[in-house]
């Protein structure tokens, strides 16, 4: 393979210095207009191409953005990542993915390989809250926004939902459907997400005026479709099956859908299912998939606004936390036609930062 054309060959055929090509290339003005023209002439012969990664890091400008996400492979993050290269290609920005694996270890190495690659800014969905490689990279300058995260810091913007309403609406709608007994199928101990779905459920069951007891929780070592194949098969081992589930994303549900499936349990008359993110997947499921949606795309330009506007000026910068309001989107995993419905309640308000609706 031929090694590609460099600065030094387009400085040989158009019979000027390498400085004389650099200054057409970085400043056009410095140079007189017939030696431009050749250099330009060298150029479109040659067909070369400017290492414009190598300039940006030489010049300490290089317009570049990083996203680390939990898990690549969640249709939600996809959706996120989207949204975010969208807006940071309007800006003029390339984006670095990087996928965590919810591994705290894996999340500070890509935080360190960003911060080498001299990005812009970073959002990143942290594994724990409070993590150090946030502080780590706004030390060394760099701009950081919490994506689906929330925070109270001053001095940091964060894009998050607001996950305890959406683990409300989600149990709410189970308990007017006639569900007594329901088990919510979290995620691993300190996802942020899934510990603010499951106080949500909670605040649920205490404003039905019901018991605690209502509401059981059944851990997930990771939210994949994997997980909740495994815990659909552990509620299918029990002598008594609950009324409904409420898994901590749509991932868990569709693979706790999965073990119904096979095992020949009817949903939603055996069993109801509710999952929460509103992927792609949800609705086109064996059974449709009642599921609590996130404006996945906005969430995604929303964070890469932020932290380009703050890379760009941050001494002018006004950090923003920026909460979305989650919805119920019902769908036949959830409708139980033989049982009495109840009133639906509406849920309850908390103050949060600024409240955006979803469009």
């Amino acid at each position: 393979m031929k090694p590609p054309i460099g600065i030094r060959d387009v400085a040989v055929r158009a019979g000027v210095s390498v400085g004389t090509v650099s200054n057409v290339l970085n400043r056009p003005d410095v140079v007189a207009a017939a030696t431009r023209e050749r250099v330009l002439a060298a150029i479109d012969a040659l067909g070369y191409v400017r290492n414009e990664p190598a300039r940006q890091l030489r010049s300490g400008t290089a317009r570049t953005i990083g996203l680390v996400v939990l898990d690549v492979g969640n249709p939600f993050f996809t959706d996120v990542a989207r949204g975010v290269e969208e807006a940071a290609s309007e800006a003029g920005h390339a984006v670095i993915l990087c996928n965590s694996g919810e591994s705290a270890g894996k999340e500070r190495g890509h935080v360190e390989l960003l911060a080498s690659q001299r990005v812009h800014g970073v959002l990143i969905t942290p594994v724990q809250s409070g993590a150090v490689s946030l502080r780590w990279l706004r030390d060394r300058g760099i701009s950081v926004v919490l994506l689906d995260h929330p925070t109270a810091e001053a001095d940091l913007c964060s894009v998050a939902v607001d996950d305890r309403h959406g683990g409300e609406l989600a149990v709410t709608h189970l308990l007017a459907e006639g569900c007594e007994r329901i088990v919510m199928v979290t995620g691993p101990a300190g996802i942020h997400q899934a510990a603010e779905r499951h106080r949500g459920a909670r605040d649920a069951i205490r404003l039905a005026g019901r018991s605690p007891d209502v509401l059981e929780v059944l851990p997930a070592p990771a939210l994949n479709v994997a997980c909740g194949l495994r815990a659909g098969e552990q509620l299918l081992a029990r002598a008594v099956l609950p009324d409904a589930v409420f898994c901590a994303n749509d991932l868990l549900a569709l693979g706790l859908l999965q073990a119904t499936v096979r095992a020949g349990v009817r949903v939603p008359e055996d069993l109801a299912i509710v999952g929460y993110d509103d992927i792609d997947f949800a609705a086109a499921a064996a059974v449709p998939l009642t599921s609590v949606r996130q404006p996945r795309h906005e969430i995604g330009r929303t964070a890469a606004t932020l932290v380009i506007a703050e890379s760009q000026s941050p001494a002018e910068h006004e950090h923003r936390h920026v909460v979305f309001t989650p919805e119920l989107v019902v769908r036949e995993s959830s409708r139980r036609p033989r049982r009495t419905r109840g009133p639906v309640h509406r849920g309850h308000s908390r103050a949060v930062t600024e409240i955006v609706e979803q469009p």
